[in-house]
C-alpha cells in the first residue's frame, strides 16, 4: 500500500498515519525525519542538505526528492509507505510522479482529511487552555496564531494538490471532523474497496492467461488424440474398406450379370425372327430350283398370248 496523506495542520494526519502503519505493516516517510536521518548518515544527498540547512535556506525540491528516493530503496519500504508532509506543492507532486515512474512504483491513493478551519482553531484553543490548566508547557507552533499562518500557507501552496490528484483519479476525501475512530474506519473501508477493485483486473488477467495456456494446450492435445486415433483406426479402417469393397463388388457383379442377361435375351428375339425369314426364303429358293422349266415355259406362253391379242386388235382396226 502506497499512500499520500493530505490535509491542513491539525487535521489528524499524524494520528491516522500511525494507525495505517500498524494495520498494513508499512513505513511513514516524513520529509523532516528523512532529512535529519540523511544528514546523520552522511549520505551524498544528506551532506548537500546539511550545508543548505546550516545556512538557513530552504532545501530545494530536487534534494528532497533525492532523499525520498534513497528512503524508498530501503528494505522496510518494500511493502509500502505513507508520505506525510510531502508533496506540498504541484511541482513537488510532478517530481514525485516522475520518481515513482522511474522506480515502477504505483501510487494507490491520496487521502485528504477535510476539516473546518474555524473548528480547528477552536480545537487548538481548547487544547492550549487544557495544557495550561494542567501546568504543561505549550509548544511555540501549537498556538492559534501560528495555526492561522500555517492554514493560510496550506491554502496557497498545498490546496491546489487536491485538484491535481482528483484529475488523476487518485484523491479520496474523508471527513476529518469525525472522531478519530470513525476517520480510521472510513479510511480502512476506502482502502479495502481500492484493494478489491485492483484485485479484479489482476484476476481477469490471470484468468486470460489461464485461457491462453489452455488454448495452447488444447490444440496439442487434439493433435496427439488425432494421431493416436489414426494409428488405432488404420487396421480397422482397412478391414472396413475391404468389407465395403467386397460388398460393392458383389452388388456390381450381380447388376452387371442382370444387364448382360437382359441384353442377351433381347438379342435372341431378333435372331429368331431373322431365322424364320431365312427359313421362308430358303423354302422359296428350293421351290424355284425344283421347277425352273415350268416357270419359264409358262412365262413364254403368257407373252405369246399377249402378242396375239395385240396383232388381232391391229388387224381389226
Amino acid at each position: 500500500m502506497r499512500l499520500i496523506l493530505l490535509g491542513p495542520p491539525g487535521a489528524g494526519k499524524g494520528t491516522q498515519a500511525q494507525r495505517l502503519i500498524h494495520r498494513h505493516g508499512i513505513v511513514q516517510l516524513s520529509t523532516g525525519e528523512m532529512l535529519r536521518a540523511a544528514v546523520a548518515a552522511q549520505t551524498p544527498v544528506g551532506l548537500k542538505a546539511k550545508d543548505i540547512m546550516a545556512s538557513g535556506g530552504l532545501v530545494p525540491d530536487d534534494v528532497v526528492i533525492g532523499i525520498i528516493s534513497e528512503r524508498m530503496d530501503q528494505p522496510d519500504a518494500a511493502k509500502g509507505f505513507i508520505l506525510d508532509g510531502f508533496p506540498r506543492t504541484v511541482p513537488q507532486a510532478q517530481a514525485l510522479d516522475e520518481l515513482l515512474k522511474k522506480k515502477h512504483i504505483h501510487l494507490d491513493a491520496v487521502v485528504e482529511l477535510r476539516v473546518n478551519e474555524s473548528a480547528l482553531l477552536q480545537r487548538v484553543e481548547s487544547r492550549v487552555a487544557e495544557m495550561r490548566a494542567r501546568g504543561e508547557e505549550v509548544r511555540i507552533d501549537d498556538t492559534p496564531e501560528v495555526l492561522s499562518k500555517r492554514l493560510a500557507s496550506y491554502r496557497t501552496l498545498t490546496e491546489p494538490l487536491i485538484h491535481y490528484y482528483s484529475e488523476r483519479r487518485k484523491l479520496l476525501t474523508v471527513d476529518g471532523m469525525m472522531t478519530i475512530e470513525h476517520v480510521t474506519r472510513e479510511i480502512n473501508r476506502i482502502l479495502s474497496a481500492i484493494g478489491a477493485a485492483e484485485a479484479k483486473p489482476a484476476h481477469k488477467s490471470a484468468h486470460k492467461a489461464d485461457r491462453k495456456t489452455e488454448s495452447v494446450r488444447r490444440p496439442k492435445a487434439a493433435k496427439t488424440v488425432k494421431k493416436t486415433a489414426k494409428k488405432a483406426s488404420k487396421p480397422a479402417a482397412r478391414k472396413a474398406v475391404k468389407k465395403a469393397a467386397k460388398k460393392a463388388s458383389k452388388k456390381a457383379g450381380k447388376k452387371a450379370a442382370k444387364t448382360v442377361s437382359k441384353r442377351a435375351k433381347n438379342a435372341k428375339k431378333p435372331s429368331k425372327a431373322a431365322g424364320k425369314a431365312a427359313k421362308s426364303a430358303s423354302k422359296k429358293a428350293k421351290a424355284s430350283r425344283k421347277f425352273p422349266a415350268k416357270s419359264k415355259a409358262g412365262a413364254s406362253r403368257k407373252t405369246k398370248k399377249a402378242a396375239k391379242k395385240v396383232t388381232k386388235k391391229r388387224a381389226k382396226a
